[in-house]
């Protein structure tokens, strides 16, 4: 069995799918953004595509399989899961519409949809990224959140309680759409703002899978720490939930709802809500898998064996059923650990200690050392990764804020060179 994978060259998760197909049997072969005239630089025969060109680098995928299809597949990221719809569709694969993986990654086009479907959506509006933040902020009704339309993992994502804090965060998110690593993407998303009303209220995430229109969630995971703003970085995921049955049945029962008004159909889907008085608030169904190295704070029981979430997509991705397959039933959790300030990483100290603590099952440093380090809104990396795992979620959360404690990062500040003259 064949499962072609798309993703960038910088993404996480591909080693872990590469570990997932080898204890299956089945060949990865990867598609990802890389150069096209370098001789398979990364020794791993990967097909170089172009995320902002479908229809070439849909060709492309196609001949290099020749009259041998796939027989799945696979995204890692929210760009790669568009290329991978049309790709399935040019196999004749199970896989989402090409329009319904692009409205899933556009923010403007799923609140259109959210909204026509009559789920519950803030009031918003959206506007040219070049336009007069001055002139936008006279008449708005505060608070709210500026977004841009097809960033992901909160990156861009600020809140404004009033006129000039508006003004601010929408310069700062012009002049991070215009920071060449985004307009490299070469994608029309960036042209546009998304401005729309605070939405309080508790956060989740949920992970699933979608089998012919079918929503089956994996999880609801807590996010314990309020993100109320004023930029809305996300670090502890626990599961299970906390939150009481109903509503965890409406998390879910939303979820699909949005799904559906999105036109997704099968694969991978990880979603993000926000539940208040008023309701479940769908923020996003993403058609692709939890991000970075978080999947691995979910595992799966197959015929009596510990499997991972890779695993698990591989396996519907190829058509196996997964009726014989369930989450473990240990509560688990990772923080995902913020950079504090811009500056140059040195390194990390109590590493030990926090791996020693009850319940931590790792502690991933991802950050590299002498590497200049940017927080969010603008950066879009952590310093690494915590996972743990126990009896109830909330001893899961006390270990890791008790291992992130122990951990004392060196960050020397970014001083800025002034050229003089």
């Amino acid at each position: 069995m064949t499962v072609l994978l798309l993703a960038t060259t910088t993404g996480y998760q591909i080693r872990s799918f590469s570990d997932a197909a080898r204890a299956l049997d089945v060949r990865l072969v990867f598609g990802s953004d890389r150069c096209d005239h370098l001789d398979d630089p990364w020794r791993d025969a990967a097909i170089p595509v172009r995320f902002h060109d479908l229809a070439g680098s849909t060709r492309r995928i196609v001949e290099a399989f020749g009259g041998t299809p796939p027989d799945g597949v696979l995204a890692v990221g929210d760009r790669p899961s568009v290329l991978a719809a049309h790709a399935a569709e040019a196999f004749g694969l199970p896989g989402n519409p090409p329009d319904a993986a692009a409205r899933s990654r556009n923010k403007r086009a799923a609140r259109e949809a959210f909204q026509a479907a009559g789920l519950p959506t803030p009031e918003y509006r959206h506007v040219p990224v070049e336009s007069d933040a001055r002139a936008l902020a006279d008449g708005q009704s505060y608070p709210v959140v500026v977004k841009p339309l097809g960033l992901s993992g909160s990156r861009g994502v600020m809140r404004a309680d009033n006129a000039a804090s508006f003004v601010a965060v929408f310069t700062r998110l012009r002049r991070l759409l215009g920071s060449i690593d985004i307009r490299l993407e070469r994608d029309q998303l960036h042209d546009a703002v998304l401005i729309e009303a605070f939405i309080p209220g508790r956060e989740f995430a949920v992970e699933g899978v979608l089998t012919a229109g079918a929503f089956s969630p994996f999880a609801i995971f807590d996010k314990p720490d309020p993100l109320d703003g004023p930029f809305f970085e996300e670090t502890i995921y626990v599961t299970p939930s906390r939150a009481d049955e109903h509503t965890q049945r409406s998390i879910v029962t939303s979820v699909a709802a949005a799904a559906r008004a999105l036109g997704l159909v099968h694969g991978p889907v990880h979603a993000e809500c926000r539940v208040n008085d008023q309701g479940v608030y769908v923020l996003e169904v993403a058609a692709r898998p939890i991000g970075g190295l978080c999947s691995r704070a979910l595992r799966f029981m197959h015929r009596g064996k510990t499997v991972s979430l890779e695993e698990v997509l591989l396996r519907h991705a190829i058509g196996d059923p997964l009726d014989d397959t369930g989450r473990e039933l240990r509560a688990s959790g990772v923080m995902m650990i913020p950079i504090p300030h811009r500056g140059v990483f040195r390194g990390v100290d109590g590493e030990e200690l926090a791996r020693g603590l009850a319940l931590i099952e790792a502690v991933h440093i991802t950050a590299k050392a002498d590497t200049l380090l940017t927080p969010l809104p603008e950066g879009r990396s952590y310093l690494g990764f915590i996972f743990a795992a126990g009896d109830t979620p909330d001893a899961v959360e006390q270990a890791l804020r008790a291992a992130h404690r122990q951990l004392v990062f060196r960050i020397d500040r970014d001083v800025p060179i002034v050229v003089p003259g």
